[in-house]
């Protein structure tokens, strides 16, 4: 199998252990003996820091040379993506990123605490409790009690292999691939493979007007500036702005299109059960981008995403773009005979 290991940027590596939810520890005792644990890590002061018990193993490695790793799988490529009979060209894409230094135990109490408290918004984020500081009487012993050791970020090597020997037509073929292949996890990563490849010219469900490139999973950092897309739309005229975010965080399938300077212009999104029935929600072009068919391009790949496609129906509502819908195959539906009834929940005072 050939090697498609590459260096990526250091902020590539610190995102990763930042959003990582578990750090892998390799060391070794005083003794000599191996050392390999699972840890919460978090970044605070330049450094990966996480806690433990006051003895230990982890004690015994204070001063030790270590290595901390992290890693996340972004697409498993099969073979027959390549090949119909041989199993050599199967391959995993992944980023992965390691820390080496010494194993270092942290003393200075406000460190102690902003670690803790480093630790607490990555693992409770909803709050819940008093902020931790080193100050508070109502943690002071507890911070004194606890181990908190760290390795300096001076040695951090980040690495990926996303496919970035493939010729541009070889990773199209693949992006191509893992879109009929339809694996939960599939939109996703052809959005991080095209990142990692920008020469790959788009396969054809990827194809929009020029001007706009479009994108098969929007990540949750656009939820605010889809809201703010559908600010204006009828059916959400009494849904406050965080609310819609929420809702696209967790949609089955969530599309959208980007102008050439990274803008969000359009989005849609699907929600159901991915079998029985899927609904088509929040279908919504900027102003200034509409009537150029991208409205068009972004609802076909929705129709063909992996979530909605095999679907054995698919609903959507509207009062004003039937003629629209009409040449995707939708049908004006048959009056409901049971009643419609819907309850919102009041808005706080």
């Amino acid at each position: 199998m050939r090697k498609e290991i590459y260096r990526g940027p250091r902020d590539a590596g610190l995102d990763l252990l930042a959003r990582s939810r578990v750090v892998h520890l390799a060391s070794t005792t005083a003794t000599g003996e191996p050392l390999l644990r699972t840890v919460h890590g978090v970044l605070v002061d330049d450094m990966l820091a996480f806690h433990g018990a006051p003895a230990g193993e982890k004690l015994a490695a204070l001063g030790r040379p270590a290595v901390l790793a992290a890693d996340e799988i972004v697409a498993e490529i099969p073979s027959y993506f390549f090949d119909p009979e041989r199993a050599c060209p199967a391959t995993t894409y992944y980023r992965s990123v390691q820390v080496h230094g010494l194993l270092t135990e942290l003393t200075d109490r406000q460190q102690k605490a902003r670690v803790l408290q480093a630790l607490m918004d990555k693992y409770q984020p909803e709050g819940g409790y008093v902020r931790i500081t080193g100050d508070d009487p109502r943690y002071r012993k507890a911070i004194d009690g606890i181990l908190i050791v760290a390795v300096s970020l001076a040695h951090l090597d980040s690495k990926d292999k996303l496919g970035q020997n493939r010729r541009p037509d070889e990773m199209a073929h693949i992006l191509e691939m893992l879109w009929r292949r339809g694996h939960a996890g599939d939109p996703a990563a052809i959005e991080t493979l095209r990142a990692a490849n920008p020469a790959t010219p788009d396969p054809p469900f990827l194809h929009a007007p020029p001007g706009a490139r479009l994108c098969c999973a929007l990540g949750h950092e656009y939820a605010e500036a889809t809201a703010a897309l559908l600010a204006d739309t009828y059916w959400n005229a009494d849904v406050p702005p965080e609310r819609i975010a929420r809702a696209h965080r967790g949609a089955g399938a969530w599309v959208g299109a980007h102008d050439e300077h990274g803008r969000l212009i359009a989005s849609a999104r699907a929600v159901g059960d991915g079998a029985k029935w899927v609904d088509i929600r929040d279908v919504v072009v900027a102003q200034s981008w509409r009537g150029r068919g991208l409205g068009e391009a972004l609802v076909r790949m929705l129709l063909d995403h992996p979530f909605v496609r095999s679907a054995h129906a698919v609903h959507l509502h509207t009062r004003d773009a039937q003629r629209f819908y009409h040449r995707f195959g939708f049908a004006d539906a048959p009056a409901n005979p049971n009643t419609a009834m819907r309850r919102i929940r009041p808005q706080p005072v």
